[in-house]
């Protein structure tokens, strides 16, 4: 694989935006640039929903070589287009500052954040002298897509509303999902090896139809995209910015007032398929969108990684405990607004 050419003196650093609902697979995307990066300096700002920054500590405990701590940084108290003024512009002033500055900047949204309005931080005077949006890539979770759960079909909603009561109105993720297409230089399909070829074929087409310009759809496994395709794209969007429709164009502001997340503490756990098992139960019986964290296991000195979307939930053991962590266990769970924090506590602690 091979890394884009080094910038030149007095060029704009580029930056590149990592959207993708949650669970598509961001977080092993960067990791997979990162570990490709063939000594490219990259810096990486990501933007987590939830009070515990899962994904950034999954990134920093990566073991890549020469991926530090100073090159990570997390933006964890609000949704990055929500708070672009008070986090993400002095993040960006803070790197451009640096003694060493980045020779590129991966920004990995939350799975709830819109493009667009991050794509317009960029004209800030300070950063667009010295900053340019070299590309959007949103990364799409296939098996989900693939079911229509986030369909655009008048047809497809009435049809999921009637085998559905529990859906009475329209599908707010949905808007966020068609904002992140519609934002996308570069669209990967995640999870291709659980689709099909005809499948992935016919998914493919059919994003490819649903956004309003050309954009290249891929699809990949596991994020393993080389850097060479993503990097480099020179879309320089935040000129662009016509071309990117948004449902939120005109508005001011947008809320996440449909969802809500929280952290569930566990003790040790003595067998992980079990635990997975019954996380998986909690998932299905509360429509939970998401679950992740970390989990001790008796008598393992490793961290045990938990990663759930809907009921589709992968676990390895990533990193050793550090003598001076505290060996208990957090998930964060996120859903739509409503959900029933106690009862799922109360399950998921079994």
């Amino acid at each position: 694989m091979s890394a884009p050419a080094p910038k030149l003196s007095g060029e704009k650093i580029p930056a590149t935006v990592i959207t993708g609902f949650l669970g598509a697979g961001k977080t092993t995307l960067v990791r997979h640039v990162l570990e490709n990066a063939n000594g490219r300096r990259i810096a990486i700002i990501v933007n987590e929903f939830g009070s515990l920054g899962i994904d950034g500590d999954l990134l920093k405990s990566c073991g890549i070589a020469g991926c530090t701590d100073d090159d990570i940084v997390e933006l964890a108290n609000g949704c990055i287009c929500c708070t672009v003024a008070d986090d993400f512009l002095p993040t960006m002033q803070a790197l451009l500052d640096r003694d060493d500055p980045p020779e590129h900047v991966l920004i990995e949204t939350s799975g709830l954040a819109l493009p667009k309005p991050l794509i317009k931080a960029f004209d800030w005077p300070t950063i667009r002298s010295r900053m340019t949006v070299d590309g959007v890539i949103a990364v799409v979770d296939g098996p989900a897509v693939a079911t229509g759960r986030f369909a655009d079909d008048p047809d497809a909603i009435a049809r999921q509303r009637a085998e559905d009561p529990s859906v009475d109105h329209d599908n707010p993720l949905a808007e966020v999902y068609e904002d992140q297409l519609n934002a996308a230089d570069l669209i990967v399909v995640n999870k291709a090896d659980l689709l099909d070829g005809a499948d992935i074929d016919a998914l493919k087409q059919g994003i490819a139809g649903a956004v309003p310009r050309a954009v290249k759809v891929v699809s990949a496994y596991e994020g393993r995209i080389d850097p060479a395709v993503l990097l480099g794209i020179g879309a320089a969007a935040e000129d662009d910015l016509d071309a990117r429709p948004s449902h939120h164009d005109g508005a001011d502001d947008h809320e996440h007032d449909d969802f809500e997340s929280f952290v569930v503490e566990i003790g040790e756990i003595a067998d992980p398929d079990t635990l997975v098992a019954r996380l998986r139960a909690v998932a299905e019986a509360h429509d939970i969108l998401r679950i992740k964290g970390f989990v001790p296991v008796s008598a393992k000195p490793m961290r045990l990684a938990v990663q759930g979307v809907g009921g589709r939930f992968r676990h390895a053991y990533d990193r050793p405990w550090t003598p001076t962590e505290q060996r208990v266990g957090r998930l964060v769970v996120i859903g739509e607004t409503g959900l029933d924090q106690a009862a799922i506590d109360a399950a998921i602690r079994g």
